[in-house]
């Protein structure tokens, strides 16, 4: 590699890439400091970062607008899916970088940059999601990760930065906040204590439950094949929809978590997240599922989603087991249509009522617990003393044996 190569470098702003810019801008090599913005960015702090990304040395700071893409080929499967990992986290990260380096590598091939370079330390997931995905999307490329592979500390970039009269774009705090459309991450700190309970500093965007309003709000979402598509009568959809429904769920302090789980490694991590409208849809689309399909789809459907999340939050969301899981949702979603009445309060999320053209109540002429006119008192008797049977010949078999 010459000199005057060009090097593409993933850049946040933060201390790790901000290192990352200056260090290959002053041996020479024409930096593209690209941002892939999937959501969390104001129009003030994308230009902060453009000016901070030229000031560091970058020849170019490229911005690419991710939202749409994170959306539509990510976050909609997970919402079709019913993806929280672990039961609470809803994968605010792992999508995005997918689509990050999906975008990042497309950005600096148009620039005939060869050198992809990311700013992941060897300590956690991002390294793999991004080396995983970079290797898939531009499989001639060259990746680097010299603070992974040089095992730079963060005071050794500080101080290089700082003798340079450079920095962050904000000072390292003690925790790592990454927000995105989907959520916010917290890690860090006091959540490598399990026994710990992160404080205020851990949620960053939305209002503490007990000072949020007390008499609460609700709202009204449509679904259209499984999808949100309206929020009270007002067509929206998208990201759009998932960052106005973020806003008004987070002034009711909703989404607020902790999840401990495991890590990609193999060794076990903690984070604090806020995912307000994710704390909103999924249980919204859940119970919507509930009145549309039958018992047999929600149990594999939920299966499969379970596994799909485990592809997300591992890496391997290109494999194409993904490709062939989202098949089998997008044909379970065609009857999930309808609205879904949620009530906010306080942190609390409580779905009151759900409606659609497809509802299954609505068609089998049955009061559950009170009557019928499906079946007769005969027929019941007679399935019941048959569902038994099993559990009828076990309990023979054990007095037979003593």
């Amino acid at each position: 590699m010459s000199q005057a190569s060009p090097v593409a470098v993933a850049f946040s702003g933060g201390l790790d890439t901000s290192w990352l810019v200056a260090r290959y801008a002053e041996r020479g090599h024409p930096v593209i400091a690209i941002t892939v913005d999937t959501g969390g960015w104001t129009d003030a702090g994308r230009e902060a970062l453009r000016d901070h990304a030229l000031k560091l040395g970058a020849a170019e700071h490229v911005l690419v607008d991710g939202r749409d893409p994170l959306f539509d080929h990510h976050i909609a499967w997970l919402i079709r899916g019913n993806v929280a990992r672990g039961g609470v986290y809803p994968l605010c990260v792992g999508v995005e970088r997918v689509v990050q380096a999906e975008l990042f590598a497309k950005a600096a091939a148009e620039r005939n940059a060869t050198l992809l370079v990311h700013g992941s330390t060897g300590a956690g997931n991002d390294q793999v999601r991004f080396d995983v995905s970079l290797r898939a999307i531009a499989p001639d490329a060259e990746i680097a990760a010299p603070i992974r592979d040089e095992a730079v500390s963060r005071e050794q970039s500080a101080s290089w930065l700082a003798e340079r009269g450079l920095g962050a774009m904000q000072d390292d705090p003690t925790l790592s906040i990454n927000r995105g459309l989907w959520g916010t991450t917290a890690g860090g700190g006091v959540t490598h204590d399990p026994w710990a309970a992160p404080g205020e500093d851990a949620f960053t965007t939305t209002t503490a439950p007990a000072d949020a309003p007390a008499e609460g709000e609700t709202l009204v979402l449509g679904f259209t094949e499984g999808l949100p598509t309206s929020l009270d009568g007002e067509a929206i959809s998208g990201w759009q929809l998932v960052e106005a429904l973020t806003d008004r769920a987070a002034a009711h302090g909703v989404g607020r978590g902790i999840h401990l789980g495991d890590t990609i490694l193999g060794i076990k991590g903690r984070i604090a997240f806020e995912a307000p409208a994710a704390a909103v849809l999924l249980p919204a689309h859940r119970e919507l599922e509930k009145l549309v399909l039958t018992a047999g789809q929600r149990f594999w459907k939920d299966h499969l989603g379970e596994v799909y999340g485990q592809l997300v939050h591992e890496a391997r969301a290109l494999d194409p087991l993904a490709r062939d899981i989202e098949a089998l949702l997008g044909s379970s979603q065609r009857r999930v249509t309808g609205e879904v009445r949620v009530f906010l309060r306080q942190g609390l999320v409580q779905i009151t009522g759900v409606k659609s053209a497809f509802s299954m109540m609505g068609v089998q002429q049955t009061a559950y617990g009170e009557h019928t006119s499906l079946w007769s008192g005969a027929d019941a008797r007679g399935f019941a003393k048959i569902h038994g049977v099993p559990a009828f010949l076990a309990a023979r078999a054990q007095q037979q044996g003593g």
